[in-house]
């Protein structure tokens, strides 16, 4: 097993990440609405408002490793980046 990151290179990992990817701020709306998708699409918490934000932002596509590949809720799919099944085309990624 890996060793964890010490906090100091955590930290600056974190900030590479947030310069050159766009963040969603998780507001009032995106906790409401997790809160539906938990009651409506048996999600957990955290996937809700994974999929709440993407879904306000109508982003189309999430990459995550901690929902089913290829399921789409409500305009929003889920794409397993480390998947046999994932295929970086369909997100614009390149091949």
């Amino acid at each position: 097993m890996p060793e964890p990151l010490a906090v100091a290179a955590a930290l600056r990992q974190l900030e590479r990440l947030a310069a050159s990817c766009r963040v969603l701020d998780v507001t009032s709306g995106v906790v409401l609405e997790a809160c539906r998708g938990v009651q409506m699409h048996g999600l957990s918490f955290w996937n809700a408002q994974v999929w709440a934000a993407a879904k306000l932002d109508q982003t189309t596509y999430v990459l995550t490793e901690d929902a089913e590949h290829g399921r789409s809720i409500e305009g929003v799919t889920f794409l397993d980046p480390f998947g046999a099944r994932f295929d970086p085309r369909a997100v614009g990624l390149g091949g």
